[in-house]
Order: structure tokens, then sequence, then C-alpha cells
């Protein structure tokens, strides 16, 4: 095949153009941004200011398309971070055990990520950007049963702009993110409407930058608070190249961290963590502090539509957003990069129905975990009500032993399966345990120090 056009250059229109370089001889990636020349933040992208997560398992399936990328990254200052190892782990109230893994993970900026991965996906053969340019329709042959190609427009004030023109291309992925306008096209197409599954859960969150010193994280590279029913709030730190660390606040259900230092230092003295509020009170800012809205995940069920042209798909978030809480989506694009780098030619309804199988789990995790607020409306079956109480259960047990705290953190990462966590032997040990309260625990944690065999 000639000519794949790939719709939007973030980290999921790179992905895809990286799978599709090899099969391909020309890949078009266009983009409505004018992109930086070094890593920073730009327009169209503005979660780009938030705290991002590569996951595990996102990390892995990077470096298996971009060799060398992990040093790459570590050479710019990310700090290689082991997930179990080096991370506070406070779930639902409780502070899990540390151990030595191989879950690695690295602290690096969105700007720095995507920055440098697509300086990797411009120096392939046969891929080229075409910036300040946007997608404005596709191009059908008479039937509209195929699509050849897209109309590409540029946008007011573009360098060197020229009228709209036809662009042919026997590929065209859509990943355009969120904002994707498939549905739209769809429609003009004659084509119904993908079935949506949408879950509102009002989230807020606040990023802001310090300069990092080892004892903001007594030592570590992290910490983790999640939200729980009561206290819908949470919170990430992640110490991140250039000697910095990134402290992101999160609300849930309408609840919005506020952007001033002493409303952020309060509404962290209400997380278990005690980093979180240390930090902001005595480190020294990097910048302002950046707010964002995300009101709910959506996925776009394109696996169930009987009809759908071909020559055209839909990818990465334009398929499936997740809540960024949980730091899914760069990872599933990969995974999703992988699957259409086995077989671009795949029809489409197989596409969407692997990608499906590539969605189910981490939806699983996200929405089964967003429902145990009362407030999130959604299905709860009698599987979602049990696993959430075993998993509180498991994440009490995990405070004194570190199996199971490896075993979440690998399926958090996306290297194991949701229902590994059922395993014969993961279920006795939490069953076994014996059930802690999360005061005592915050007692006894900040008695214990590291764990035997800790870092």
């Amino acid at each position: 095949m000639k000519t794949a056009v790939v719709i939007g250059a973030s980290m999921g229109g790179l992905l895809a153009a990286r799978a599709l370089h090899e099969h391909f001889e020309r890949v078009v990636i266009v983009e409505r941004d004018r992109l930086p020349e070094s890593p920073s933040s730009r327009r169209c992208v503005p979660q780009g200011r938030q705290l991002h997560v590569l996951l595990a398992r996102g990390r892995e399936i990077l470096e298996e398309l971009f060799p060398g990328l992990t040093a790459q990254l570590a050479g710019e200052g990310a700090p290689i971070v082991d997930l179990h190892g080096e991370v506070h782990w406070y779930n639902d109230g409780f502070l899990m055990r540390r151990a030595p893994s191989d879950l690695f993970a690295v602290g690096v900026s969105r700007p720095l990520l995507e920055h440098t991965v697509r300086g990797r996906v411009a120096a392939l053969p046969g891929v080229s950007l075409v910036t300040e340019r946007d997608v404005t329709a596709l191009v059908t042959d008479g039937a509209r049963t195929t699509v050849t190609g897209v109309v590409v427009t540029p946008l007011d004030g573009a360098d060197g702009a020229d009228p709209a023109y036809r662009m042919a291309a026997d590929l065209v992925v859509d990943a355009g993110g969120r904002a994707s306008r498939s549905p739209h096209w769809l429609r003009e197409l004659g084509y119904a409407a993908a079935p949506e599954d949408v879950v509102r859960v009002d989230l807020t969150y606040v990023t802001r930058l310090y300069e990092h010193t080892p004892e903001h994280l007594d030592g570590m590279s992290g910490v983790l608070a999640n939200a729980v029913p009561g206290n819908p709030r949470a919170a990430i730190a992640a110490a991140v190249e250039g000697g910095r660390v990134a402290v992101a606040l999160n609300g849930m259900l309408g609840l919005q961290p506020p952007t001033d230092d002493a409303g952020m230092a309060e509404f962290a003295d209400a997380l278990p963590a005690p980093h979180f509020a240390r930090i902001i009170r005595s480190a020294r800012p990097v910048g302002p502090p950046f707010l964002m809205r995300y009101p709910g995940s959506v996925r776009r069920r394109y696996e169930r539509l009987r009809r759908f042209p071909a020559g055209f798909l839909v990818f990465g978030d334009a398929l499936c957003s997740f809540n960024p809480i949980y730091g899914q989506g760069m990872t599933v694009a990969a995974l999703e990069a992988r699957l259409l780098a086995s077989n671009p030619r795949m029809p489409a309804r197989r596409f969407f129905r692997a990608a499906a199988r590539i969605v189910d789990g981490p939806w699983s995790i996200a929405v089964g975990t967003d429902l145990r607020f009362p407030e999130v409306s959604g299905p709860r079956s009698a599987r979602v009500r049990f696993v959430n109480w075993f998993v509180h259960r498991l994440h009490a047990a995990a405070t004194r032993d570190e199996v199971l705290g490896a075993a979440f953190v690998r399926v958090l990462n996306l290297v194991r399966p949701p229902t590994s966590l059922l395993a014969p032997d993961i279920v006795r040990r939490v069953l076994a345990a014996r059930p802690l309260r999360t005061a005592t625990v915050r007692a006894e944690s900040a008695s214990a120090g590291r764990p035997a065999g800790g870092r």
C-alpha cells in the first residue's frame, strides 16, 4: 500500500504512524498545531501541562517500538522508577508495603515524552508531518463504502497557507483524541452513530511543578493517594526530569482543588499521605498551577456497528477516553499500535473487535472503581460490587503482604488482567489477613520504615 494519513500528532497519532510506517510507502500525519522545536506545552494539547503517567506496560511497548527510548529519556534527566519499590502507595488510606520489582516507569513530563517520540517518528523513512492544517472531511468512493482520502484545510495564519485540498490515502486513521469528529463525518456519509458508554465523574485536576529534594518524598520517587467514597479527592506526586516534582491534586464529583498555595495545602491536608502538603508548603514552585476539567469517561463502541467504511479506522482516545486519574490512555494507545502494526489491512470490524478486547480490562478497572461512588451513575452488577469489596480488603492486607501489593500494581499497570487478582493464592492471602483500619495503618507505617527487602 502507498499512503496512510493519520489525523493528529499527539501520542496516539505518533504511535499509529509508527505502527504503519513499515507497511506504507508514505505516512502523513496531519496536525492542527504548530509543533514546538523543543519540549514545551502546546495549544492543542491542554492536558499536556498536567502530570502524566506512562504505565509500566506502556513503557515496555514504547521500548519495543522505539528501542533505547527509556535510556534516551533517562539521558534527559528523567528518573527510572521501580513502581513497587520506590513509590508510596496509599490505597483507600492503607499504605502499601514496598518491595523491589521489575515494574519500571519513567518520571517524564508529557512535553518531553511527546517531543522525544515525535522526533523518533519524524525520522522514520516515509513519514512526514503536515502542521497547522485541519482535516475537515473524509473523501470516499462514489458508493460511500470506502474512504479514499481526506480534505485538508489550512488554519488561519498558517505559514504558506494554501486552499483546501484533497489528500488521497489507502488508509485514514483518526487519532484526533476525545474531540474526534468521526461521529459527525460518519453521519454525513450515511452511517449509524456508534453507541457510546459514558460515565460522568466531574473531575477537576490541578498540577504544579516544584523544585525537588529527596526529603519531599522520603527518598522515594513518587506518592499516590486515591479518592474514596466520602472523600472524593486524590493526588499524585512524581519526580520528573529537570530536578522537579509534579504534584497533581484531583477532585471528583464537582470538587475543585484550589490553585492558591494556602488552598492547595489545605486540600492536601485531607489526604492520607502527608507528602503533598509538605511539598506545597516547603518546596519552591516552578511556574504556576494549571487547572483542567474532565467531565467523564467515553467509550465509542464501533465494534457494534454492522456497517463501516473500508479504509478508515478510529484509534486511541478517539475510540475510548478514560478517567485520567488511572493513567491508562497512553498505554492503551500503545497496545492498539501493536495491534495495528500486526496487520493494517485487517477489516475495520475486525480491528474494532480486537481493540475492544484491549480496552475491556482498563475500562473495567477505571469504571468499576469510579462506580464505588454512589454519585456516579452506572450499572453496578454483583460482580462490580464484589470486586470493589475484595480490592478494598486487598489494600488493607497489602500493608503487610508485599505479594498482594505486587499483584495490584501489576494489574493497575496493565501487565496482568484484573482477573489475576482472583487467583487462588491471592484470594487466600486476602481473606486470611487481619482487618485493619486506616488510622492504625498510618500509625504503624510511620514507625515501620522500609520493609524487609525494600529499597
